[in-house]
């Protein structure tokens, strides 16, 4: 069901120092900061030959990612991203399988303009794991 790694999420607490370091130490093609209003999310992606990295920082108080970040202050990976070509089947798929689709399992549409759904970590060995219809 599922296809390529599409990307891997990490939050982080400086959006403007973690960028620098992907640009400037690692030399890595970074894109410029998105606001993601829907998802309580300010994302950077990082392009890499075979996927990206997306940058994640809160969006306001009530971003998901402060949650995280209180826990982890440092930053981490936060979820990872694999795309599905029929986000609807996927979605009832899993379901059937008691797989539990976090939200009302409406997909939104993520960053990249396409339909998402995020899985419950617990489900998968403590791995947040999104869906983005290919």
């Amino acid at each position: 069901m599922i296809g390529r790694l599409n990307h891997v999420a990490i939050a982080v607490p400086d959006l403007d120092a973690a960028a620098d370091q992907y640009r400037d130490t690692l030399g890595a093609d970074v894109g410029p900061p998105q606001a993601e209003p829907d998802h309580g999310v300010t994302v950077v992606f990082i392009t890499l030959p075979n996927t990206k990295v997306e940058l994640l920082h809160p969006l306001g108080e009530n971003s998901p990612i402060n949650a995280f970040l209180e826990k982890n202050p440092a930053g981490g990976i936060h979820h990872m991203c694999y795309e599905v070509d029929d986000i609807i089947a996927a979605r009832d798929k899993l379901k059937a399988s008691g797989a539990r689709v976090l939200g009302d399992g409406t997909p939104k549409i993520g960053a990249h303009g396409k339909p998402v759904l995020f899985l419950h970590p617990k489900d998968f060995t403590g791995t947040l794991v999104e869906l983005e219809q290919a």
